[in-house]
């Protein structure tokens, strides 16, 4: 048979399509077997109180390569910690042998711009509908990479009609694991713990290493690894038609979440994105009801104005972006549910009863991981059942949106956004510029000065025009915004909360101005792909030593690594001209001339320009050295504001130790370090979990950590903690407290700050994630480097107001917010109980100081425009 087979070729074999295989030297040979995942994993996936583990999964996938020649498996690189980070492709045998034609219509299809509709319909006949699907971003949530190989699997040995119409139509993109580092903590934590009264606990610390759960909202600003392989999949090689997340919810609710999203929805992307949502949505919804699977919500309890992560993102880059939500069980243990603990979700389910998109509530009883995966799997295929059904109506729309996007922004109000390389900052104007490249927009630079209005842009401005496919995500990164009051975002009480973050204008994060041209431009433009190093010089070499600007985050990093390399650094306490009508404000940092080698080779590096001086600097200087800086961390599951503060410093070469509750109890911390950070955090969460509070998630965290863990992970620094910081700061410590944190310094040191707006509600206080404006005392050394008015991150954050009537000389405020037009993007409620108040301020204590910051300074990594507010308070 197989002799008869070859003989007529290719086409007459492929109607067979399995179990042949084609190898490399063209010959066409029997497949005797596909291996099952049961057999090579030696149990069901989901199986009750077993988990694969990662490396076990990557062995799987490549067994199935060598096995099948419907996938092919990519290794995109190592994850943070150096595991293999995965990408399979899986289609039809001839669509993986012309996939680079076929990755090349995408890619025309979604920006058509010059190509005739003619030219369009014809690449569409031509093309594939794809679709990405990534699984357990977050890495508790391990049902998606437990359902990814059973997925696999049955793609490749299907023959039947449905089968054969996904593999024909659709190329399956899939990550099966976006955390591959989490992924085998949890695995491991939970095995640990398997056959004791902790079996199913939840690990104590991040499942990251640096982001935790927050590593879906790294979408934008791309700073973990695995997210710049994401992006580079979603934006640049591949942009796919739909994407699809694979996570976990809570576990008394409904037992499945599917698209489409609840209002509101977050404006400027193409109205054919919210109907494919709901399409794509009710398809999902159809086949697990089909399926007898109970308990599945679409179109509820998650709105379509999130957090910028890859599954909101998407949508602004013309991707149907979707998760789905699957209620947790304990890890791979059973979890039973009592059914009268079975509950709404808000005002889109407001009880846990049958509404239109709930008609088939689940009775309670036990919950499985196996329940899990086979939800997820049906949620998946329906995806890709409905993109194969629809192959042409996808691409054409796909095409459509990038088209009628396109002639928005050139009919838009703005037609571009200008990046002049004057800045504050244009190091990290230039960082922003990568931000931009990352997400696939289109950005030109200025190859000869232009005019806007009475206004003249130098040569080398970067100008990004909205007349391109790109406008929805240019609009809301560069464009200021303002979350909505209306009645989809209010609550009962009358509150308006957002979703995560109210905005996520990078721009704004990081402290660059950008202009929006409410004209067409006219002027000389080139397209960018990738940007130039930075050109830093050391000018002139002369004996009087040099200097350097601590506008630039950057030079922080030269400090860092020349006080490292035991070259001496100081700071200038009064402005110094370098230049003709170019002079340094307070702040700069100077260093000697004998480091002139090692200056030129960060120069060349960092792009830092060291400036000579031709006389001996005669102003106040003060010499630095390398402060012994520890960095608390706690148990309960990790903190992701002191992660991310981890990443930053790293960044930035800032040495630091990660502090334990028994090293602060240990005491004589004065010995040990110069200055303690306590990362944003709830007063219990650091000294006591089982203390009151007033604080609903404070106390979410007591239900969830404080008897399920094993002992030696519970507890905080308890009343001996406090006690040893306190000693610490008598004796000349600096102790310095980020956000949330405030609260803990202004009770552990009894200092006379007030946080005015502790204990208010949401219907009188309320920022959600938003910039406001912040006047810096610039002459101050916390305030050196930073611009008079300037941004902040505000999450519903301390608010400060001294209260000492007797030293309030004891206090200085760093950065105080104005009086009035405080809000710059997001959401502000109670603009009143800002007005005039202390964003950040430091108290004297002792021999030594407390500094506050009433916000994050450096909040996810993101906040570059705040950066040095952190870096100053450690030198």
């Amino acid at each position: 048979m197989v002799g008869e087979l070859l003989k007529y070729g290719r086409g007459i074999l492929m109607c067979m399509r399995y179990p042949f295989r084609h190898d490399k030297k063209g010959v066409y040979r029997l497949v005797s077997h596909i291996t099952s995942p049961e057999t090579f994993f030696g149990h069901q996936l989901g199986a009750d109180r077993k988990i694969a583990r990662w490396d076990k999964i990557v062995e799987y996938f490549y067994t199935l390569a060598k096995e099948s020649d419907r996938i092919q498996v990519v290794d995109l690189g190592p994850s943070t910690e150096g595991n293999p980070f995965l990408l399979t492709i899986i289609s039809s045998p001839e669509n993986l042998a012309n996939l680079e034609e076929l990755r090349q219509i995408n890619l025309q299809i979604t920006d058509p711009r010059g190509l005739t509709e003619a030219a369009v319909k014809e690449l569409v006949k031509r093309g594939k509908a794809v679709i990405l699907q990534s699984m357990s971003l977050h890495a508790s949530e391990i049902g998606g990479t437990q359902m990814a190989p059973e997925l696999a699997y049955d793609l490749l040995t299907g023959n039947d009609e449905a089968t054969l119409r996904i593999l024909d139509n659709v190329i399956y993109l899939a990550v099966p694991c976006f955390n591959p580092d989490g992924q085998l903590m949890v695995t491991d934590w939970y095995n640990e713990w398997v056959g004791t009264e902790y079996e199913g606990c939840s690990m104590p610390w991040l499942y990251h290493k640096y982001a935790g759960h927050d590593n879906n909202r790294d979408a934008f600003m791309q700073n973990l690894i695995e997210s710049y392989y994401m992006g580079q999949l979603l934006f640049h090689e591949w942009r796919p038609q739909a994407f699809q997340d694979h996570h976990h919810m809570g576990s008394y609710g409904a037992r499945l979440y599917v698209a489409p999203y609840s209002e509101p929805i977050r404006p400027d992307a193409d109205p054919l994105i919210w109907r494919e949502l709901a399409w794509y949505g009710s398809h999902m919804a159809y086949k697990l009801e089909e399926a007898g699977l109970t308990g599945i919500l679409n179109g509820a309890q998650f709105p379509g104005w999130g957090h910028f992560g890859y599954h909101w993102i998407t949508n602004h880059h013309n991707i149907a972006g979707m998760l789905t939500e699957s209620a947790s069980a304990k890890l791979a243990t059973p979890l039973y549910i009592e059914p009268s603990q079975l509950r709404g979700a808000g005002k889109t389910m407001p009880e846990y009863a049958e509404q239109t998109n709930f008609p088939h509530p689940w009775p309670g009883g036990w919950w499985r991981l196996r329940d899990i995966v086979e939800q997820q799997k049906v949620a998946a295929w329906a995806l890709l059942d409905v993109a194969a059904r629809n192959k042409d109506t996808v691409l054409w729309n796909s095409y459509l949106k990038a088209k009628r996007q396109t002639e928005r922004g050139a009919a838009s109000k703005e037609q571009a956004y200008i990046i002049a390389p004057d800045q504050h900052d244009p190091l990290t104007a230039r960082k922003l510029v990568q931000v931009l490249l990352n997400q696939g927009i289109e950005v030109h630079q200025a190859k000869a000065p232009f005019k806007l209005g009475a206004c003249t842009y130098p040569e080398g401005t970067y100008v990004v025009f909205l007349a391109q496919p790109k406008y929805g995500v240019i609009k809301q990164l560069l464009g200021r915004t303002l979350y909505p009051s209306n009645p989809w975002t209010e609550n009962p009480d009358g509150s308006v909360r957002a979703f995560d973050t109210a905005t996520d204008t990078v721009a704004e994060y990081m402290g660059v101005k950008v202009f929006p041209a409410n004209r067409q431009l006219a002027g000389e433009f080139a397209v960018i792909t990738e940007l130039e190093p930075p050109a830093g010089q050391v000018c002139p070499v002369d004996q009087y030593g040099y200097v350097f600007d601590a506008c630039l985050n950057d030079s922080y990093r030269v400090a860092n690594r020349l006080l490292q390399k035991e070259i001496p650094v100081w700071r200038l306490d009064e402005e110094v001209n370098v230049a003709a009508g170019y002079t340094l404000a307070p702040g700069a940092f100077y260093v000697e001339a004998a480091a002139a080698a090692e200056l030129k080779e960060i120069a060349t590096e960092l792009g830092v320009n060291f400036f000579g001086l031709k006389a001996a600097y005669e102003g106040q200087k003060r010499a630095l050295r390398p402060l012994r800086v520890g960095l608390y961390q706690r148990y309960y599951g990790g903190n992701a504001d002191e992660g991310w503060t981890r990443l930053v410093f790293e960044r930035f070469e800032q040495p630091y130790i990660t502090v334990m509750n028994d090293d602060i109890k240990a005491g004589d911390l004065i010995d040990r370090f110069d200055v303690l950070i306590f990362p944003s955090d709830w007063e219990q969460l650091i000294v006591d979990i089982n203390a009151p509070s007033r604080n609903p998630r404070a106390a979410m965290f007591a239900r969830r950590f404080g008897d399920t863990v094993p002992p030696q992970y519970r507890g905080g620094i308890g009343k001996e903690g406090v006690e040893a910081l306190r000693a610490f700061v008598e004796a000349g410590g600096r102790l310095i407290a980020l956000n949330r944190s405030c609260d803990f310094a202004i009770n552990t040191f009894k200092l006379n700050v007030t946080n005015v707006v502790d204990g208010l509600p949401a219907t009188e206080y309320s920022t959600g994630g938003s910039t406001l404006h912040v006047q810096v005392a610039t002459d101050h050394p916390f305030g050196y480097g930073m611009p008079e008015d300037a941004l902040i991150f505000n999450w519903n954050s301390p608010v400060l107001q001294v209260t000492d009537t007797f030293r309030a000389e004891n206090y200085q405020v760093i950065a105080r917010y104005p009086e009035k037009d405080i809000l710059q993007s997001g959401l502000l409620v109670g603009e009143k109980r800002l007005a005039g108040k202390a964003a950040m301020l430091v108290a004297k204590y002792g021999q030594g100081e407390v500094v506050l910051f009433g916000f994050a300074p450096q909040h996810r990594g993101q906040m570059h425009g705040t950066f040095k507010l952190l870096f100053n308070c450690l030198q």
